[in-house]
């Protein structure tokens, strides 16, 4: 008897072979995930593109053959860079057996700096460089002045469409890279959605590596509109010492004489300048082969050793502290400091494809050798300066241990953990932080209208009297002590330094909804010290925002609409009155939130939250169908770091000096 047997089904599965292998040839795997090599296809991949050009050009700088560079934005976002080092070889290369200019701008991991002895040190070594630019550019230029000739050739999309040929004659040595980045890369073959290459952030790098490059000229000129030319050219001789007098520029040093020290240790160039000012921040910025590293690495591990280790050796050595009490922390002995590591080494180990930290673990112990040596000299030599140092540090660990005692009070009450929220929070009735939000409003009166208008459900609203402690200012233990303060770190439910953690964020959307006049504008900018100084992680996450209630409310008959600034009103009232000729802002503004009619159209102005139903507060501010909000991001940290330094610091001179050179660009100023 034959065995009766069920019908399976069996998904047949495809074939995996060889002919399944993708081999990318030549540039095509930067051209395939191009954010592998630039870290994005947006603005900052599009300027990295600049730097990579540029690296190359400072890195003739370093090796002492080129003291010019100049960069140039052309029209058709065109960029050029030129300078006048050796040149890049012409002549024939015996392993691809093609000139070693083609060589080196479409091959990868192909230049001098990957062995030999042309660069001893250099930025470009990490396998991206000049001939991802080129994969990355649908035209590009390579010019090269060498012996008194000169040699071009030209590429699109990474690929060759000359060949190297002799064009002129030349008088001095050099090398000239034009090229337009490819806008199927960075525009999705939309030229409207390319970014822009940005003026400010061009000039701020260069900047910095003029300061890397001590008598090194880089001259930067925008030629993208005629009639609007623009140029920069940056030479400092002093160096990183000058870049220290540039970070300190608006704050008081505590000590009249910086520390600096260069110095090579086992092939190793260490370079630190240090100047401890009369702050609360720390500006630490280290760097490997002039290339910033953002997340540092083992270099500036280096350094924050050699200084803790060193001051309390100093200030145990002469008595300034009883041996009962416990040493200083990194966190005391970097209060007010400001700092440059920079680091020379032949074969850097930067972790990730954007080099934002280096990994060397040789850069560790030849900065804490060569920094911690030279410190404990200068202390010896300056005592002056010693002891005001000394004392800075000494103040900073007690406030740590007054702000640990402050924050332990709280924890005890278990507030951090959200078992004690403020009488002030209306809290909402999500849980899912993915989903809630917290306005943070300016008094009770617009509260009162906040909690009338949100929806229960996902919306949460915290009133907050009057303006709240500038943080610039003060220590943590002030700023813990300061009750509006403790409410908002307790309704955020994070914790606060050592104590934070993201993951226990309690809302995904924190608004700041403060009145639309001078009072509103203090206190958000006072929140966004706040928040800038002590919740970093929170704008870096995306979860800041700005509401943006309108300014007006135009109506005519039955129909309402809202304004959100001067010239969206101006339009309204055009639509509505049917005028052809624009009405000239002044007739129609008004200082009080008094209705004004014009022929018919009733205009309100309004200057506090307070001012309006619920309804409309809901409709226009609060609904996430037709509110407009702004997100929090922090496009240069750095930038941001001086310009609240500046605003929001003790030191009124640099405050004054800024309002003066932007008070022209302020518009509609409401005093």
């Amino acid at each position: 008897m034959k065995k009766s047997l069920k019908k399976q089904n069996i998904v047949k599965e495809p074939r995996y072979t060889a002919s399944d292998i993708y081999v990318l040839e030549g540039l095509e795997p930067v051209r395939k995930r191009p954010g592998m090599y630039i870290g994005s296809t947006g603005s900052s991949g599009l300027h990295h593109l600049i730097w990579e050009v540029v690296d190359n050009a400072i890195d003739e700088a370093m090796a002492g053959y080129a003291k010019r560079v100049v960069i140039r934005l052309l029209p058709g976002r065109r960029v050029s860079v030129a300078d006048d080092g050796r040149g890049i070889p012409i002549d024939l290369h015996k392993q691809t057996k093609k000139s070693a200019l083609e060589t080196v701008m479409t091959t990868l991991h192909a230049g001098a700096k990957f062995g030999g002895e042309s660069y001893k040190v250099a930025g470009g070594l990490h396998g991206v460089g000049v001939s991802v630019v080129n994969a990355l550019s649908s035209y590009l230029k390579a010019e090269v002045c060498k012996d008194g000739s000169l040699y071009e050739q030209e590429y699109e999309r990474g690929t060759p469409t000359t060949k190297v040929k002799k064009s002129g004659k030349c008088s001095h040595n050099g090398t000239t890279v034009t090229f337009e980045p490819d806008q199927d890369i960075f525009g999705k073959k939309d030229l409207k959605a390319m970014p822009e290459f940005d003026w400010d952030t061009i000039i701020s790098h260069l900047r910095q590596q003029a300061y890397l490059t001590a008598g090194t000229t880089i001259h930067i000129e925008d030629r993208r509109k005629k009639g609007e030319e623009n140029s920069y050219s940056f030479y400092f001789k002093g160096g990183i010492l000058s870049y220290i007098a540039s970070l300190t520029r608006h704050f008081t040093p505590l000590h009249p004489t910086p520390f600096y020290v260069v110095k090579e240790y086992e092939g190793i160039s260490v370079e630190v300048a240090l100047q401890y000012v009369d702050d609360l921040q720390v500006h630490e910025m280290a760097f490997a082969n002039n290339i910033y590293t953002p997340e540092g690495g083992m270099h500036l591990t280096g350094f924050r050793t050699g200084l803790t280790r060193v001051l309390n050796d100093y200030v145990r050595k002469n008595e300034f502290l009883k041996k009962d009490d416990e040493n200083l922390t990194g966190e005391d002995v970097r209060e007010g400091l400001s700092a440059i590591i920079a680091l020379k080494i032949r074969e850097p180990q930067f972790e990730g494809q954007t080099k934002a930290k280096l990994g060397n673990v040789e850069a560790r112990s030849a900065v804490e050798s060569v920094f911690s040596s030279a410190f404990n000299a200068y202390l010896e030599e300056h005592p002056k300066d010693a002891r005001a140092i000394i004392e800075k540090v000494i103040l900073a660990a007690k406030a740590r241990r007054a702000a640990k005692a402050a924050k332990e009070t709280i924890l005890r009450k278990g507030a951090f953990g959200g078992m004690t929220l403020p009488g002030k929070l209306a809290d909402c009735q999500s849980r899912d932080a993915s989903a809630t939000e917290l306005f943070i409003v300016e008094g009770d009166s617009a509260g009162g209208s906040a909690k009338q208008a949100r929806s229960r459900e996902f919306q949460a609203i915290l009133p907050i009297k009057g303006k709240i402690l500038n943080v610039e200012r003060a220590r943590l233990d002030k700023m813990l002590a300061f009750k509006e303060i403790r409410a908002l770190i307790i309704a955020l439910g994070a914790g606060i330094e050592n104590e934070f953690d993201l993951a226990k964020l309690r809302y995904h959307k924190i608004i700041i909804m403060t009145d639309a006049d001078i009072d509103g504008a203090h206190i958000r900018t006072l929140l966004l010290t706040f928040f800038y100084r002590y919740f970093l992680p929170v704008i870096e996450g995306g979860y800041l925002y700005i509401a943006e209630p309108p300014l007006y409310r135009v109506q005519k008959g039955k129909s309402v609409q809202y304004a959100f600034t001067e010239k969206q009103k101006d339009i309204i009232i055009k639509e509505l009155s049917k005028i052809k000729t624009k009405l000239p802002s002044e007739e129609i503004s008004q200082e009080t939130a008094e209705e004004e009619s014009i022929k018919g159209i009733t205009i309100q102005r309004y200057k506090g939250l307070g001012e309006m139903n619920p309804d409309q507060l809901w409709e226009t501010t609060m609904d996430p169908q037709t509110r407009h909000m702004r997100q929090v991001s922090i496009r240069d940290a750095k930038e941001a770091d001086v310009v609240f330094d500046v605003l929001m610091g003790a030191d009124v001179a640099p405050r004054k000096h800024f309002i003066q050179t932007h008070a022209k660009g302020v518009k509609n100023l409401d005093i």
